[in-house]
């Protein structure tokens, strides 16, 4: 096994000269087995394509940046054509326009010390091109200008040699990722799709949008990861269209996380800042753990364990799309300062999906050991299906909540209808009528050593219970 320093192809690493070239033929001169070494040094770089076999290695004192098509002269590899774009947006649907990418590529592994940081690359993209119904963005986003609009999501040609991903793997096996940084991610720090056999460990991750996201991926490992990310998602599974497939997401082990939604930067820096009220969807910032949205295909056999969510919103578990979540196991979560519900658990009708799909189950469903505290008192712990589709077999098992209370009578006498089609977050149905755990459409609870107070007044009643049945 050969390893081949990137200076030796002419990399510079003075964070002045653009490197791809350099960095391209070693990866281009790497055989199965050998390793491809950034020393220490400021390496500027457009696309980086993978090879089987190859193993990049980060050294400490390196930084990987991409580059801004901008400033330095260049463009990434643009975005290969997808037959099977409709169905989720512009940053799902490709991964030849990142920094890092592996097609099809196998037993390949990433691994050092070294930072990434994704300045260059963009946040932003354009959303699906299915308009079936209301479900595309949230409902906290209604009432945005069409300039607003504009910016979060962009026409297609303003996408044109930019970048917005770091990391990205489509259809490949055996990939590991462990120990370096990423900061200011674009829209994905890590983006793997259709992936057999991934593993990503003690990953550090401070990024401007969605940190780790999973899409119909088998055999996963997410493990010792901190990550912060306040505008999107931390770690979230998905089982989309993109592939052209109901592909399911299964056999998943998520332990030992930190994810939080602190100002950005200020987790890598230390500072922890709490300046930042909001997302761009307009709702609190986000930095949670969560399953959906995107759900055409199945979950199964989800856990989730050993895991702190901090200024982030909490758990969430959505299945929107037609696809089923089941035999998901979640234990010892603890949270503070949340900012939406500490659970949340959506059976929706959205069918962003092919023409014919029809609603899909949640079900088996067990949460234990969870500690909550300092929750925003807006929204109550959720577990909402739909008539004729509850959600069924949920255990609720040893868990701590405490609220920030501050609900009315006028909260708790709202009438809020179903929503099935809308896109699932828990700020949907607006100030829930109870404080600590709402439930609608459900079959089969089961509620055992549940606590829940308040660290102030509240009118609500604590707990409401429609169309649910609850086991012994």
């Amino acid at each position: 096994m050969a390893s081949y320093d990137i200076r030796d192809f002419g990399a510079r690493g003075d964070a002045a000269a653009v490197d791809t070239a350099a960095i391209r033929a070693a990866v281009a001169a790497a055989g199965p087995g050998d390793s491809v070494v950034f020393p220490a040094g400021h390496y500027l770089s457009f696309s980086i394509p993978l090879k089987s076999g190859v193993h990049l290695y980060l050294a400490e004192g390196c930084t990987l940046e991409a580059a801004d098509p901008a400033r330095h002269g260049g463009r990434y590899d643009p975005a290969e054509p997808n037959p099977w774009d409709l169905y989720q947006d512009f940053g799902h649907s490709h991964w030849c326009n990142s920094l890092i990418y592996g097609i099809g590529v196998e037993d390949v592994s990433i691994s050092g010390p070294g930072l990434i940081d994704g300045r260059g690359l963009t946040r932003e993209g354009p959303g699906s091109r299915w308009k079936g119904q209301a479900g595309e963005f949230p409902l906290s986003m209604q009432g945005m200008s069409p300039e607003e609009m504009a910016i979060l999501s962009p026409e297609m040609s303003e996408m044109a040699g930019l970048g917005n991903k770091t990391l990205a793997f489509r259809e490949s096996k055996n990939i590991v990722l462990r120990d370096f940084t990423i900061l200011n991610g674009g829209h994905f720090a890590l983006l793997a799709t259709g992936v057999d056999g991934l593993t990503i460990e003690d990953l550090f991750v401070d990024t401007n949008r969605d940190g780790l996201d999973i899409d119909n991926c088998r055999r996963v490992t997410v493990r010792g990861c901190h990550v912060n990310t306040p505008n999107d998602d931390a770690i979230v599974l998905k089982a989309g269209y993109s592939l052209g497939q109901k592909r399911p997401t299964e056999d998943v082990l998520i332990s030992d996380c930190h994810v939080s939604g602190f100002d950005l930067g200020t987790l890598y820096d230390g500072t922890r800042g709490r300046t930042q009220e909001f997302s761009p969807d307009r709702d609190r910032v986000t930095g949670r753990i969560k399953l959906g949205t995107e759900s055409s295909g199945d979950f199964r056999r989800i856990r989730i364990e050993n895991c702190t969510f901090e200024r982030s919103r909490g758990l969430a578990i959505e299945t929107v799309d037609g696809g089923i979540i089941e035999d998901v196991t979640v234990s010892n979560l603890t949270m503070r300062e949340i900012t939406t519900a500490p659970i949340f658990l959506r059976l929706g009708a959205r069918l962003r999906a092919p023409e014919g799909a029809t609603p899909g189950a949640l079900r088996r469903v067990h949460i234990s050991d969870v500690s909550a505290e300092g929750i925003l008192g807006d929204y109550c712990a959720l577990i909402m299906g739909m008539k004729g589709h509850p959600i069924e077999d949920v255990t609720l098992e040893n868990i701590r909540l405490s609220y920030n209370g501050g609900g009315t009578e006028a909260d708790a006498a709202r009438q809020i209808s179903d929503l099935d089609d809308a896109y699932p977050e828990p700020s949907m149905f607006g100030r829930t009528p109870a404080w600590g755990l709402w439930t609608r459409h459900v079959k089969g609870l089961s509620l055992c050593d549940v606590e829940m107070a308040v660290t102030a007044s509240d009118d609500r009643p604590q707990t409401l219970f429609e169309d649910t049945a609850i086991k012994d």
